[in-house]
């Protein structure tokens, strides 16, 4: 396990409003597997999601994103393999499809990046597409 910054650009485009981009700096652990890696994070209120822990499995031609706290999810990302999965947060729950179109990620020791394109699906309605770029760097 490794100590590392992460520097998170998510860009968010919903039909209808203009794009979103949220860029967060924040501390996180990186994590060698048999599989690929494991990197997770605690949000902060600059997200929204204040309380609840990002975990990313990083494993080839997958990346998993899942969210514990008081939202729960889990999203699979496999490109243009779309994958369904419930959205939990404390007002209710939704079912949500995601396909994605770049699942890409260059990960070592060091440190690296993980890109992802997805289109979003909210209870079968195309949502929009949101755009993550992960930079992750070793702390010394």
């Amino acid at each position: 396990k490794k100590e590392v910054l992460l520097s998170i650009c998510g860009k968010q485009n919903y039909q209808d409003q203009e794009p979103e981009c949220i860029e967060l700096v924040t501390a996180g652990v990186l994590e060698s597997t048999e599989e690929g890696w494991i990197l997770t994070y605690e949000e902060t209120d600059l997200t929204g999601l204040e309380g609840v822990t990002t975990t990313f499995h990083v494993e080839p031609g997958t990346i998993t994103l899942s969210r514990k706290g008081p939202l729960d999810s889990q999203m699979v990302f496999q490109k243009d393999v779309p994958h369904e999965s419930l959205y939990q947060m404390p007002f209710g729950a939704l079912m949500i499809t995601v396909c994605a179109a770049v699942v890409r990620y260059d990960i070592s020791e060091n440190g690296g990046t993980i890109d992802l394109v997805y289109d979003i699906e909210i209870e079968q309605t195309a949502a929009g597409k949101i755009e993550y770029h992960l930079d992750i760097r070793v702390k010394e």
